[in-house]
C-alpha cells in the first residue's frame, strides 16, 4: 500500500481471496473453525488447502465447520481500534452461517470506534470480489460511510457459479439450500449452482461435467454481454482440482477478457461444504 487506509477491512475466511491480496491490500482476515471428529483447525491458520484435502481423501470422518466467535471478533476490532477511525466488516452469507451475528455482537460491544458490518449474501470469491472492491475504497482514502457503501452497492454486483461433483457434501454439512430438491434424484447428475439471496440454488440439471460447464459459460455469455471487459473483475476457485481450475481460467480469460482475472483454490472451510471437485466462476462489474 502507497498510503495507511483510514478504515480497517473485515473479512472471514470464507472469502477465499489469495494471499497476495490479503497483504497487498491490508484486509484483517478472521478464521473460520474447521472440524474433523475430534480435532479443530482455524481454516488458513492451522491447516491449508492441500493438507486439508489430502487429510478428506484419506479419513472416513464427515468434516464440518464452525463460525469464529463473538470473543474472536472482539478482540480483533479491539486491536484495530487502536490503529484506525473505523471498520468495515464484510462476512459470509446469514443465510450459511452465523459469522454475521458473532461480527456484530461484537460490534456493539465495542465504543472505540464506529464499525459496519455488512452482509454479503455471498460466499468463496464471490464474497472475495465484494471485499476486494471495499479495500481498494479504503486504500483510496474514502471515509467509513462510502466505504460501507462500496460494499452495499458491490453485493448487488456480483455474481458466482459453480459445478459440484456430488451434491453429498452440501447436503451432509446442511448448507444444500433450495437445491435441496435435487438430492437423491441427482446423485449422478452434475448441476450448475448459484448463491441466490445468500442461498445454493440450483440453476441447471446436467449429465456431465462438460455440459455443466458449456451452461456456465452460457449464462456468463449473457449476463455480460456488452459489459466494457476493463470493468470486470472475475474469479475461477476449484477443489483439490487444479487442472480443471486452470482450464476453465484459461477459457474464462479467453472469452471475457476480463479487467482483473483471479485463479485459486478454495480455502477448508468451503471445501468442506461443496466437496472436491467442485470448480467455479464468480464476477463483479465495477460501474461506479
Amino acid at each position: 500500500m502507497t498510503q495507511k487506509a483510514r478504515i480497517a477491512i473485515v473479512t472471514d475466511s470464507t472469502s477465499d481471496i489469495p494471499r497476495p491480496f490479503v497483504e497487498s491490500l491490508g484486509i484483517h482476515m478472521m478464521p473460520q473453525i474447521l472440524i474433523m471428529g475430534t480435532r479443530t483447525w482455524r481454516d488458513g491458520v492451522d491447516i491449508d488447502p492441500p493438507a486439508f484435502y489430502e487429510l478428506l481423501r484419506t479419513s472416513s470422518t464427515f468434516p464440518s465447520s464452525s463460525q469464529a466467535s463473538m470473543q474472536d471478533f472482539y478482540d480483533l476490532f479491539h486491536r484495530l481500534s487502536a490503529e484506525y477511525d473505523g471498520i468495515v466488516a464484510v462476512v459470509v452469507s446469514s443465510k450459511l452461517s452465523g459469522t454475521i451475528n458473532s461480527a456484530q455482537a461484537a460490534a456493539d460491544e465495542l465504543a472505540d470506534v464506529p464499525i459496519e458490518v455488512i452482509d454479503s449474501y455471498a460466499a468463496s470469491m464471490q464474497l472475495g470480489l465484494i471485499v476486494l472492491a471495499t479495500a481498494r475504497a479504503a486504500v483510496a482514502g474514502a471515509g467509513l460511510e462510502e466505504v460501507a457503501a462500496v460494499a452495499r452497492a458491490a453485493v448487488e454486483k456480483t455474481c458466482i457459479y459453480f459445478v459440484v461433483d456430488t451434491l453429498e457434501y452440501l447436503h451432509r454439512g446442511g448448507r444444500i439450500g433450495m437445491a435441496a430438491r435435487l438430492f437423491g434424484t441427482a446423485l449422478n447428475l452434475k448441476p450448475v449452482l448459484t448463491l441466490s439471496d445468500g442461498v445454493v440454488t440450483p440453476v441447471a440439471r446436467i449429465r456431465t461435467r462438460r455440459k455443466a460447464l458449456d451452461h456456465v459459460y452460457g449464462l456468463l455469455d449473457d449476463q455480460l454481454a456488452g459489459v466494457d471487459p476493463a470493468l470486470l473483475h472475475m474469479a475461477v476457485l476449484h477443489v483439490a482440482a487444479p487442472d480443471d481450475g486452470a482450464e476453465l481460467a484459461a477459457q474464462v480469460e479467453a472469452r471475457f477478457r476480463p479487467g482483473e482475472m483471479i485463479v485459486g483454490e478454495a480455502g477448508p472451510v468451503v471445501g468442506a461444504h461443496v466437496g472436491p471437485g467442485t470448480v467455479g466462476v464468480a464476477y463483479y462489474v465495477d460501474s461506479t
